[in-house]
This record gives structure tokens, sequence and C-alpha cells, in this order.
């Protein structure tokens, strides 16, 4: 295991686990959470064909530590800094190669909804609570959570958002908020069962272009991502014709 910040790294066969671990709530300390060349070391392993996102204990995460932002607002520029960094940072999670699965249990708020969103998938305790609580302090969410869920969920964003609404486990699959609710107490069993279906026993390059065509199919025009989607499979036909 490897830790930075409060984040931790562990691998289990083909799958890596990056564990948030910061008291009970699991809160951030920093826009940046977590050292970002050790993540792209760790996403970066050769074998690596999936990601499991989780918090320790009971609870994905809190969001800020507000005491903690009050201190950090006192230098904006550096805020600034450490703001940016934490978008790139999951930026880079939303654009892996890799299926990146959020599994929440307990409370999944403020910035801490922010990363899960920035997973490809998220699947949720029966218990847990989703929230962006930072209207409540005279905030509002800045790690990418505005831009987010209004592309998740259009105008419904607004109401959630200024609303401060805490929404639970149900409303959270109904809304499209989350992917799964899971058939077990823990989300983390279902979440790894659900990415080894999808990754175990096939090639990298299969999961790696697979990734690429959909995250094509967001950001690319039609023509594009479906020359491009032609490309991919061309290449792994002339890989299976060697093999």
């Amino acid at each position: 295991m490897d830790d930075s910040n409060i984040v931790s790294w562990e691998r289990s066969g083909e799958i890596g686990v990056l564990t948030l671990s910061n008291g009970k709530e699991n809160y951030l300390f920093t826009p940046d959470f977590v050292d970002f060349q050790k993540l792209k070391k760790w996403t970066s392993e050769s074998d690596l064909k999936g990601i499991i996102i989780r918090g320790l204990g009971r609870n994905f995460s809190a969001g800020a530590d507000l005491n903690q932002l009050k201190e950090l607002s006192k230098d904006i520029k550096s805020l600034e800094e450490k703001i940016n960094k934490g978008k790139e940072i999951l930026d880079f999670i939303e654009d892996l190669d890799i299926p990146v699965i959020a599994a929440i249990n307990g409370v999944c708020f403020g910035g801490g909804l922010e990363i899960a969103l920035a997973c490809h998938i998220r699947i949720a305790s029966e218990k847990a609570l989703f929230a962006f609580p930072e209207t409540n302090h005279g905030l509002m969410p800045g790690l990418g959570g505005t831009f987010r869920l209004t592309q998740l969920m259009g105008k419904k964003a607004m109401d959630i958002i200024l609303n401060a609404d805490l929404i639970n486990a149900s409303k959270a699959l109904e809304t499209g908020l989350i992917d799964y609710i899971a058939e077990t107490k823990d989300s983390m069993e279902w979440a790894k069962n659900k990415l080894l279906s999808m990754v175990s026993d096939r090639p990298k390059e299969v999961v790696n272009y697979t990734m690429q065509a959909i995250r094509n199919a967001k950001l690319l025009n039609r023509v594009d991502a479906l020359k491009i989607e032609t490309e991919l499979f061309c290449k792994l036909a002339i890989k299976m014709q060697s093999n």
C-alpha cells in the first residue's frame, strides 16, 4: 500500500483501489487531495484494468473541511492554484482509458460528490446520502461539480445545488445521479464484482480502446468519433489475426 495526503493506493489483481481516509467523514483538507505525480504513477501500471474509489469506513467523503478551507482562503492565489490542481486531478481520473467506479457508502457531500461525479460509474449502498451543501455556507461547488452535474442532469442541477438538497440512494438512482444501488451492505464488494465483470478475461487493449471510443462520443463530433472508432476496431482486428 502507498499513501499520499489522505489517499492510499493498493492493488487487488487487475484492479486498483484508491481509498480516502481522514476521520469518520473522510474530509478533504485541500482541493488537490492526492499527490498528482503519485496518482499518475499508480494509474500507469501496465496490468491495471480498472479502479475503484472509496472512502474508508462508513462514509465516502463529506467534502471540504470548512475550518481548513477558511485557512486556505487567507491566500486566495494559493487557493485558486489548489482548486485548479484539484480540477486537473479529476479531469485526469475522468479521462483514464480504464473504467473508474465510485463505491459510495454513507455521506457523499460537496467535494466528495465532485470526486464521485468524475468517475465513470457510481455505485452506492442503500443508505448512502448525497448533497452539495456549499450554498448553505455561502459557497458553491468548486471542483467541477456545477459542470458535471449539469451535464448529467440538465437544469435539475440548479435545484440540487441552490437548494442544497439531501438526496437518498433511491432518489439518486431515479434521477441518474448514481448508476446502481449495491445489492450488498457494503458498496465496495458490489463495485468490485461489477468492475471484474467488465474487464476480467479481456485484453487491456480492448478495455483501453473501448473507453477511448466512449469518451470520443462525448467530446468529438459524430464523423470524427466514428472515424476513430473504425481505426481502433481495425487495430484490434489485426491483433486478433496474429493471435
